[in-house]
Parts: C-alpha cells; sequence; structure tokens
C-alpha cells in the first residue's frame, strides 16, 4: 500500500477530491478558505478583546481548524513516510524555463535554491520571506481571501468579486515571476 501512495497519481485525482469537499462544504453552508484559520487563531488567543474584526464565535471555524491540522498531518507524512529518493521527471522546457529566471533545476520538488536552508537563513533569504510574508498577509485580507478560498469555494459558487481575485492573483503571479524573481535571484 505504501508503495502505490508513494507513486505519482494522475491529475485528476486531486480535481475529484476537490469536488467532493467542495460538494460536501455546499451541503453543510460551509466556505473553504485557509487563510481564515489565522484570523480564528487571533480569535482564540483573545484578538477579538482589542479589534473587532477578531470579535466573533471561533468554535464555528472548528472545522477549518481541523483541515489546518490535517494539512499539516498530511504535510509530515508525505515529507517522512512517502518521501521518494528518485529525482523529480520535469520536462526539458521546464528545465530551461527555470534557468531563464536563474533557478537551477536540483532534482527536487522545492529547489534548494529557493528553499534550502543556505537561502532561508541567509540576509537575503530573510528579507525575501518576511517581504513575502507581508505581501501574501496584506493581500489576502485586502482581497477578503486567500488563492485558495477564493479559486476554489468562490469561483465554485460564481461569486464575482473570487473571479476578479483570482485574475489579481494570475498576474500578481506572473509578474512575480518573470519580472521580480530574476532581479531577487
Amino acid at each position: 500500500m505504501l508503495e502505490l501512495l508513494k507513486q505519482p497519481w494522475p491529475w485528476y485525482t486531486s480535481g475529484f477530491a476537490i469536488a467532493l469537499i467542495m460538494i460536501l462544504l455546499l451541503v453543510f453552508g460551509k466556505s473553504f478558505g485557509f487563510s481564515s484559520n489565522l484570523r480564528t487563531l487571533c480569535t482564540i488567543v483573545g484578538a477579538g478583546k482589542k479589534y473587532s474584526f477578531f470579535d466573533f464565535d471561533w468554535k464555528t471555524q472548528k472545522w477549518n481548524l481541523l483541515f489546518l491540522v490535517g494539512a499539516i498531518i498530511g504535510g509530515v507524512v508525505s515529507a517522512t513516510l512517502l518521501k521518494s529518493d528518485t529525482p523529480l521527471a520535469l520536462s526539458q522546457a521546464t528545465i530551461n524555463d527555470l534557468a531563464k529566471i536563474n533557478i537551477k533545476f536540483d532534482g527536487q520538488l522545492n529547489p534548494s535554491q529557493l528553499f534550502g536552508p543556505d537561502f532561508i537563513s541567509s540576509p537575503k533569504g530573510i528579507i525575501v520571506l518576511l517581504f513575502g510574508g507581508l505581501l501574501v498577509g496584506f493581500g489576502s485580507r485586502y482581497a477578503g481571501g486567500c488563492t485558495s478560498g477564493h479559486a476554489i469555494s468562490g469561483l465554485s459558487n460564481l461569486q464575482l468579486p473570487s473571479l476578479i481575485a483570482v485574475i489579481g492573483f494570475f498576474i500578481g503571479g506572473l509578474l512575480m515571476t518573470h519580472l521580480f524573481l530574476p532581479i531577487i535571484l
């Protein structure tokens, strides 16, 4: 069974799983969004006493906190039990595209040039992580949700603000990839 789980699965497997979860959320009147967990955690520790944004009944979000815990456990399981030593099979065209933006492909899912201990502990890496975290936090608050909330839940509910937010996310991602990342690296 473990060997079956280590193998790449077809792309439609995740699409089916996401669709099934969205149907269940719609049936139970919930909307999905990962960044709302930060708001819930801040409420739990008492931020609602000082800021009205955090003043809500966090117990209504227990299900989303369970999703957060499941995502953490799933990440640990996949990084330990399901880890494969086989280099990532990436097309030569993608490797060439990465080289154009100064990213060296090293066979890993997350290139060590961007995610390795040398980069994330360097002054440049710390600045990139802090600035990126601030942008993500500000952006998800300003847009009223994160990429998963808008792209999965909002679009499946046919919400125009989510469509606008997703278009903005894509534009931001393209700008980051093709304009800013080559400058940073």
